[in-house]
C-alpha cells in the first residue's frame, strides 16, 4: 500500500472514532444514505416505503431564480434485489430578470416517474457493491425554463460502492447518462439534450443511525441526445447528512453549491446557464 493510501485509510480510520466510545456501529444500509446520489443497497425482499424528495435549484448569472420540487415517492421490494418506484410532483417556479429566461411566478403539477433497480452484487459478500438504475420521467413543464412543455427523458446511472472501515465508512461512485426530449407549444420540433457525468461520495457513522459526508458530482451537458454538441459543464461539491430517526423513519439532507464550470464560447469560472449556483435536497421516508 502507498504512503497516501495508507495516509487516507488512518484519516478515515481516525474521523471514525469521533463517534463515541460506548456507542456500537450499526450495518450501514445506502439504499437511501446519499442526497443527490444513488447507493448499491435496494431494499430487502417485500419491503415498503414512502418518501418525500423535495428539491431545490436556486440563482443564475443575474436576477432571481428559484425552482422547487416537491416529489412524492412509493417504493417496493416485489422481488430479491430488485426494486421498483413510481412518484408524482409538483413544481414551483420563481423568476424574474433572469436573461434569457422569461419571468414567471408558478405552481403545478410537473409529472410522473418510474425508477428500476437491480443489485448485481451485494458489497457485504462481493469485494464491492455493484447496482444499475434505470430512471424515466415524463413532465409537462421544462426542468429548467418553467415553461409550458411536453419533456421524456431516461437516466441510466450505475453505482460502484465499498466499505472503507466496516460499519464506519462507505464510499460510493455513480456514472450516469441522461438523453431527454422537450417540445414546447408553438415549436414544431423538439429540443434534444443530453446529460452524463460522475459523482463520488463518503459518508462516515458517527454514531448509530448518524452518517456525515459530502458528495461531489461533475457534469457535462452536450445538444442532442447522443453528447452530439458539447453545450458546458459544472462541478458541484457540497455535504450530506443522514438521520434514522427511528426503525421506520429516515430523513437525509444535502446541499451542493457549483464550484466550478463553464459555458461553452464563454471564459466564465461558473456555468450558469446550463446549471444553477446552488442546489438543495431533503428526503423523508418511512417503511409500512
Amino acid at each position: 500500500m502507498s504512503f497516501g493510501a495508507a495516509a487516507f485509510r488512518t484519516a478515515l480510520l481516525c474521523l471514525s472514532t469521533l463517534a463515541p466510545a460506548c456507542a456500537h456501529a450499526e450495518e450501514i444500509d445506502t439504499e437511501h444514505l446519499y442526497g443527490f446520489m444513488i447507493g448499491t443497497d435496494v431494499g430487502n425482499l417485500g419491503e415498503r416505503e414512502f418518501q418525500t424528495q423535495t428539491t431545490g435549484r436556486f440563482a443564475k448569472s443575474a436576477g432571481g431564480y428559484r425552482a422547487i420540487e416537491e416529489e412524492a415517492e412509493l417504493e417496493f421490494v416485489p422481488v430479491k434485489n430488485f426494486r421498483i418506484e413510481v412518484g408524482s410532483s409538483f413544481s414551483y417556479y420563481n423568476v424574474s430578470g433572469v436573461p434569457g429566461l422569461e419571468d414567471r411566478n408558478q405552481l403545478d403539477w410537473q409529472g410522473v416517474s418510474l425508477d428500476l433497480r437491480y443489485k448485481f452484487l451485494d458489497r457485504r459478500t462481493a469485494p464491492f457493491g455493484l447496482t444499475l438504475a434505470l430512471e424515466s420521467r415524463a413532465r409537462q413543464i421544462d426542468d429548467l425554463t418553467g415553461a409550458p412543455s411536453r419533456n421524456y427523458s431516461t437516466e441510466l446511472t450505475l453505482a460502484v460502492e465499498r466499505d472503507l472501515v466496516e460499519d464506519r465508512v462507505v464510499a460510493a461512485f455513480n456514472l450516469f447518462y441522461e438523453p431527454e426530449s422537450t417540445h414546447f407549444f408553438g415549436k414544431a420540433f423538439a429540443e434534444q439534450e443530453s446529460t452524463a457525468g460522475a459523482a463520488a461520495a463518503v459518508m462516515v457513522q458517527l454514531r448509530p443511525g448518524f452518517l456525515i459526508g459530502g458528495e461531489a458530482r461533475y457534469f457535462r451537458k452536450y445538444e442532442g441526445s447522443a453528447l452530439d454538441s458539447f453545450a458546458g459543464q459544472a462541478l458541484f461539491v457540497g455535504p450530506t447528512a443522514y438521520w434514522q430517526l427511528s426503525e421506520r423513519s429516515r430523513l437525509t439532507l444535502a446541499w451542493s453549491p457549483q464550484v466550478w464550470g463553464r459555458p461553452t464560447g464563454s471564459p466564465a469560472a461558473l456555468d450558469l446557464l446550463n446549471f444553477e449556483r446552488h442546489q438543495a435536497r431533503l428526503i423523508f421516508g418511512f417503511n409500512f
